[in-house]
């Protein structure tokens, strides 16, 4: 929310300094993002002044340009070089002195310095308008009102307009301060509470009247639950022409583009009371009458940007007697605004339902400021008297007549929201021990009304202006927050409860993942859950869970898969020359059939590039197949799993299990998927379903052994076997022998040659042998791997390579 520290000061009884008022605000819960200063004219014309051209004689070295002396106000007039062809002596102009910076309409910032123009000395530069940054005029210089003293600072004169500007970070049920009264009501609130009683100064006059009868209209509202509440009044005469300096200044300080005054004042209402309207031009009005109603589906509407929309059923039209001239709440047509011919309208001010509202704003993607209010629900009560402000405001700025009396629609009074609030239970949940007069007023300060009052507790008539109110911790809220977020008492001690065992099973198990993730160069990622429709195909798309109201026509389902939003981060980085990444992530997926929602939690890793970058003393090593299954294989290891063991799928996946269990898949990211996000680097990927992983790890049973005291005996074997033949055979072969006493083995080289045949292979495997009780003998473990030899000559046809 862009909010104008001039503007705010309006309301205010007093003035606060701008670093103060900052501090306000944010105390109150209105947290000040940024505070910066607003200039029209950028540098404020410092170093600018008004002078006198004393003398002005031809440059002896160039045709175009002239000698002139200023006298600015100082013993000694200044020698400035001219190029313009309107100076003459005894004009007063605008001169920019050695040392100011002047910031031109269009091009760079200028910063005067003392300079040699074809050879004579000048000290400083005698300024048009566009040179200032007051105009687009470039004809020649300003030539000024011959009775300004030499000498004054041109600001003085000129007086351009400098505001601060304030970005709140409003939460979404802040509706109440999304408008410069709103804010300063809670200004007012605070300093009723911690300095005096303070009101807030309304801008509203009681001088509305009917000047005629000229132009009634006749409103009906057929859609009672969409259109809350309906005002209108008529207003002719009126001149459409630019707007007064004030309000054109006050605009576009908060970044708003001044059009003409009519639409000016709607604009300018909209930001001072948080109240949108809408001005018709009375003429589209056919047939004297306004209709709330929506249209069939599919009617063609032309909205003000020149665009055809095609109307939904539950669009919300306002319709003159024979067609649509707006959508509510959202964007007015084509054929009713107004425009430099107009001299009658018809002002809108109505109250819309949130939801609809905002399910329009969004079906046709257009996100307005008076969607936006109206979308997070606006003060209902406030929709007469803001109509009234404007319309009065119109025959101030523009002219004209106000030519019927207000008309105003309201079928359904909304009553007031009561909440009754406790003594104790505002002291437990705030902490604090109010006493009842300063809870009083705080609440009355806010607009609240003081209903029912007893001994222990206090019923309050909650203000129109603040609908998310509605229970009494909202109220707590509202006393905490004109307290001061900052007098909030941090306790001495804090007691915490314990997470119970389920959670804490969770956590540590994710904490011990990450710990050695982090340990081999792998980073945490944390990717949004809602992605884009169209990474995913049709057979996906028929179980993903899509967006009602998203937030843009990007962001539109919840992920069914991991793997995009990790993409999507890899993309971002490699496009930033960041290609070596290992990252991970604790995420959930979600998806939709016959028996409802579904979602599912995974921890995945990701990995693309180089794992080990190249230096003068190694070669880069690109992250590979082999690389992440080694990976996964030892992070099972370390989460206690035994029995891992590695299923191919195709050739681009394989099936990860420990214990006979499917933990997940290790895949390389298909090509289409890589092309889809226009990476050109391979990406592998490791999927574990997480409540899977976790339900394998607390099957394990910890036992305590005592370390073996008895050494460990090496064996290697150098196996030669076809091609075809993977090393997960190998293991299954020496699993199926059931040698007790054989504790690891490991894959340490393939070796391949003509010399071993076209179709042979050499694996290399060393295997440890351990007992427990005593020292092998050579014996020993020549039986067992004359065992293993056996057994790999009648399962996979193995040669032993001497």
């Amino acid at each position: 929310m862009t909010i104008s520290y001039n503007w705010l000061c309006e309301y205010l009884p007093e003035t606060i300094e701008p670093a103060q008022l900052s501090k306000i605000l944010t105390s109150i819960g209105l947290e000040v993002e940024s505070l910066e200063r607003y200039e029209k004219v950028k540098g404020g014309l410092q170093g600018v002044v008004i002078g006198e051209v004393l003398t002005c004689e031809q440059h002896p070295n160039a045709d175009k340009l002239k000698l002139t002396t200023i006298h600015i106000g100082t013993d000694t007039p200044l020698k400035v070089v001219c190029g313009a062809s309107n100076v003459a002596a005894g004009q007063k102009v605008a001169v920019a002195t050695i040392g100011a910076t002047i910031y031109p309409i269009s091009g760079e910032p200028m910063t005067m310095k003392a300079a040699k123009i074809r050879g004579e000395e000048s000290q400083g530069m005698i300024c048009a308008e566009d040179e200032l940054g007051l105009g687009y005029s470039h004809d020649g210089i300003m030539v000024l009102p011959s009775d300004l003293v030499p000498g004054t600072p041109a600001s003085e004169y000129f007086k351009p307009y400098s505001d601060y500007i304030f970005e709140i970070g409003l939460t979404p049920n802040r509706m109440d301060a999304m408008s410069h009264l709103g804010v300063a009501r809670d200004v007012a609130a605070y300093l009723t509470h911690h300095q005096k009683e303070t009101r807030v100064k309304q801008p509203y006059s009681n001088g509305f009247k009917a000047d005629n009868q000229d132009a009634t209209i006749k409103v009906t509202i057929e859609n009672a639950a969409d259109c809350l509440r309906y005002a209108g009044v008529t207003i002719t005469g009126v001149t459409v022409s630019p707007s007064p300096e004030w309000l054109v200044n006050k605009l576009t300080a908060i970044g708003v583009r001044s059009i003409n005054n009519i639409v000016d004042i709607t604009n300018y209402i909209l930001h001072e009371t948080g109240q949108p309207l809408h001005a018709f031009d009375l003429n589209a009005v056919t047939g004297k009458e306004i209709i709330v109603k929506n249209q069939p589906g599919g009617t063609p509407f032309i909205t003000l940007d020149g665009k055809e929309r095609q109307l939904h059923a539950e669009d919300l039209m306002i319709c003159n007697a024979e067609e649509s001239m707006c959508i509510a709440g959202v964007f007015g047509g084509s054929k009713s605004g107004v425009t430099n011919e107009t001299t009658a309208i018809f002002l809108e001010s109505a109250c819309f339902h949130s939801t609809s509202i905002r399910k329009t704003s969004m079906r046709h993607s257009l996100r307005t400021d008076a969607a936006t209010r109206f979308e997070k629900g606006i003060d209902i009560s406030n929709t007469v008297n803001v109509l009234k402000r404007a319309a009065l405001l119109i025959k101030e700025v523009a002219g004209g007549s106000i030519s019927c009396d207000l008309i105003d629609v309201y079928p359904d009074p909304k009553p007031r929201t009561t909440v009754t609030i406790k003594n104790h239970y505002l002291k437990k949940l705030s902490g604090k021990n109010y006493h009842a007069d300063k809870v009083k007023r705080i609440l009355t300060a806010l607009g609240f009304n003081i209903a029912k009052e007893s001994l222990d507790e206090l019923m309050v008539e909650v203000p129109y202006s603040k609908p998310d109110i509605s229970i009494p911790a909202d109220i707590v809220e509202e006393i905490l927050r004109i307290d001061g977020l900052d007098n909030v008492d941090i306790p001495t001690m804090i007691s915490i409860s314990p997470s119970v065992e389920k959670l804490g099973i969770k956590e540590n198990v994710k904490e011990k993942i990450s710990s050695f993730l982090v340990g081999k160069g792998f980073t945490e990622i944390l990717t949004n859950s809602i992605t884009n429709g169209k990474y995913f195909d049709e057979s996906v798309a028929a179980h993903t869970v899509k967006m009602i109201n998203n937030l843009s026509a990007e962001l539109d389902v919840l992920r069914p898969s991991m793997l995009e939003s990790g993409l999507e981060t890899i993309a971002y980085n490699v496009n930033r020359k960041n290609s070596d990444l290992q990252m991970f992530e604790f995420g959930k997926t979600y998806a939709i059939d016959g028996e409802g929602f579904k979602e599912t939690e995974h921890f995945c890793l990701f990995a693309t590039g180089n794992h080990i970058e190249q230096g003068w003393r190694n070669q880069a090593a690109p992250v590979d197949f082999y690389r992440m299954k080694g990976l996964v294989n030892a992070l099972l290891q370390w989460c206690g799993l035994s029995n891992i063991h590695f299923e191919q799928d195709t050739d681009a996946s394989v099936s990860i299990y420990a214990n006979k269990q499917k933990l997940g898949v290790l895949e390389s990211a298909p090509a289409a998927k890589l092309s889809q996000f226009d990476l050109k680097q391979s990406v592998y990927w490791i999927d574990l379903p997480f409540d899977t992983l976790l339900s394998a790890i607390q099957k394990i049973k910890v036992v305590y052994k005592e370390v073996n005291k008895f050494p460990l005996v090496h064996r290697d074997l150098a196996l030669v076997v076809n091609k075809q033949i993977r090393y997960e055979q190998i293991e299954k072969t020496v699993q199926g022998l059931k040698i007790t006493k054989l504790k690891q083995m490991n894959l340490f080289d393939v070796f391949e040659s003509e010399k071993l045949g076209t179709d042979k292979k050499s694996m290399a495997v060393n295997f440890v042998f351990s007992d427990d009780s005593k020292t092998l003998t050579d014996a020993e473990i020549d039986s067992m791997m004359n065992k293993l030899i056996k057994g790999f000559e009648k399962e996979i046809n193995a040669e032993i390579r001497k």
